[in-house]
């Protein structure tokens, strides 16, 4: 059904907003001793996701949506960056891509390129191409009759397998457009040095173009570029733990009552986001997607004090909010309280808050990968017109849909290619749906036009609450060994045994430790090689702290915290839905 059908067949729908917001993140991989990356994937989804998103939008040039970048991950992009301009790699996956003799490498390298190259979604991206599989399966045919059996396989199969591997991680429109990329996967295998160097040159110039593609849509008008506070820390729950007990009253918290010195943590990580993404793109901006949609009044009464315009949430958070303030009536359907802008009473009243559609977000993420992707674009578009439809006269609805714009492509065929094409040619052509930003919307109305929240129940866009973060037995540990870190910080900085730039390395180390990533990936309900990465890499950037701090690493901190379970979760764990 084309887009001049769909105006005939909805004539009487109101006019709505859409507002698309793609939340683009991931944590800090590098160890700050040794300067290495530890996990490699900030550049492989720079070559594949975030190159395609905005490949999308330049196609599209009358689609419009917000952008958020989480800082942490555009200082990690410029890294990248800067490593290949010197050409000196960091990264061991990337320096084993180019490497001219795979026959010498190392033991513990071999091992590296095993472990690491397999790591995807094989439906989707290893099935496709024969080849690929075919060295997957050599692989575990090998390591079926025991590991040492994996050293009769050569340089010349570490070689395909990397390339393969890369390969398969480059966006659908890198493969549509790049001669290399079309040359060597039509070759299929026996991969030269120079074939590899080619490939790995690409992956440079893909990484070094990406901010400036974004930056340069933005000055457009086309997109809006939002931020997150720097390191991505869960606010709310760095304010105050308590906070978790708005939507779960008989949680279980961490032994200390409060994190030290929260407030100011998060006032130190928002004044670093909004001054670098300033220093990036030129321009302030005018609103903060908070980690994991994480927000409260106190983390509100912050933004306020910074200027910030708008912030954004969870249905979930919105339902809990007005239930609190019901006084035990039941809610009205949902399209007559979700589809507008709100400001919560009190002194965060200047920022205006948004609340996503839990159930269109999650389809995006979670269920159209399984459809066609004309299918799915149109269903999201019919269910946007239905809300048109549902619309009283002169209501002006905005429709929030939020989500990560980075994982959830790995699990549609072409990377969601065809649903996005399709999806952003009908909107593109709408004559009802209005695709906006948040900063358009807002200055397009009147402060007056947001409802007025009584209390905000605090939550985030994961079940409308804190669970994922706090209140398991080893997520609580992992906040009491944050927090004994945090006391031995404050006692050597307030001593004055630090110099200026080691109370700046040692600041910067203890904003990666209070990222809200390695919460996530602690418990019982996630795969054990995953939760072993991710509780290794908090624990190395406390020990980091303490070094830096010039203490002994406690011995606590070289415990593992968490085994994880051998069930694997939807989407491997990155994305989580609403309900």
């Amino acid at each position: 059904m084309g887009p001049d059908l769909f105006d005939q067949v909805y004539m009487d729908m109101q006019p709505i907003n859409f507002v698309l917001l793609w939340h683009m993140h991931q944590p800090d991989y590098r160890n700050y001793d040794t300067g290495e990356f530890m996990l490699p994937w900030v550049y492989l989804h720079a070559i594949k996701d975030y190159t395609d998103m905005v490949s999308h939008l330049e196609a599209h040039p009358s689609m419009k949506a917000v952008i958020n970048f989480v800082p942490v991950l555009l200082d990690q992009l410029e890294d990248y960056a800067a490593q290949f301009a010197l050409g000196q790699i960091r990264d061991p996956l990337l320096r084993l891509l180019a490497m001219p003799d795979l026959e010498r490498v190392s033991t513990s390298d071999r091992l590296r390129v095993f472990d690491s190259c397999f790591r995807s979604n094989h439906i989707t991206m290893m099935q496709p191409y024969p080849a690929y599989k075919r060295l997957h399966d050599m692989h575990e045919t090998l390591r079926g009759r025991g590991e040492a059996e994996l050293s009769y396989l050569s340089g010349q199969y570490l070689a395909d397998l990397l390339v393969w591997y890369h390969l398969a991680w480059t966006g659908e429109s890198v493969r549509r457009n790049n001669e290399t990329v079309v040359r060597l996967m039509t070759q299929g295998g026996g991969f030269s040095h120079a074939d590899r160097v080619q490939l790995f040159n690409l992956i440079g110039e893909l990484i070094q173009g990406l901010i400036p593609r974004y930056r340069k849509l933005a000055e457009s008008g086309q997109i809006e570029l939002s931020t997150t506070p720097h390191y991505h820390p869960l606010a709310p729950l760095l304010i105050d733990f308590s906070s978790a007990r708005d939507s779960m009253p008989g949680e279980n918290l961490p032994n200390e009552a409060a994190y030290p010195g929260g407030r100011g943590r998060v006032a130190f990580h928002l004044a670093s986001s909004i001054e670098t993404h300033t220093r990036r793109f030129g321009i302030k901006p005018s609103g903060v997607w908070p980690a994991e949609g994480g927000i409260s009044t106190p983390f509100l009464e912050i933004l306020a004090d910074h200027n910030c315009q708008w912030s954004a949430s969870g249905e979930g958070v919105l339902i809990n909010s007005l239930r609190a303030t019901s006084a035990g009536q039941n809610l009205p359907e949902r399209s007559r309280y979700l589809y507008r802008p709100y400001r919560v009473q009190g002194k965060s009243d200047s920022v205006t808050c948004f609340f996503r559609d839990e159930r269109l977000s999650d389809m995006i993420g979670f269920e159209y990968a399984k459809w066609f992707g004309r299918d799915a674009a149109e269903h999201l578009v019919h269910s946007l017109e239905d809300i048109g439809l549902n619309a009283l006269p002169g209501e002006n609805p905005v429709v929030s849909v939020i989500l990560d714009g980075e994982n959830a492509w790995e699990y549609y065929p072409y990377n969601g290619y065809y649903f996005l094409n399709d999806l952003y040619e009908i909107l593109e052509n709408h004559a009802s749906i209005r695709v906006t930003t948040y900063r358009d919307y807002l200055a397009s109305t009147s402060r007056a036009d947001a409802a007025i929240l009584p209390v905000l129940a605090a939550g985030s866009w994961v079940y409308g609450t804190f669970s994922t973060w706090i209140g398991d037995r080893d997520k609580n540990y992992a906040w009491d060994l944050l927090c004994a870190a945090k006391h031995s910080y404050d006692l050597v900085t307030q001593s004055g045994r630090l110099t200026g730039e080691e109370k700046i390395k040692a600041e910067r180390q203890l904003a990666s430790c209070e990222s809200s990533d390695w919460f996530w990936w602690l418990g019982d309900y996630n795969p054990p090689y995953v939760v072993s990465s991710f509780d290794q890499l908090f624990r190395d950037n406390l020990a980091n702290l303490y070094s830096l701090l010039k203490l002994p690493v406690p011995a606590a901190v070289l415990e593992p915290i968490s085994q994880g379970c051998a069930a694997a979760p939807e989407s491997g764990g990155v994305m989580r839905r609403a309900s």
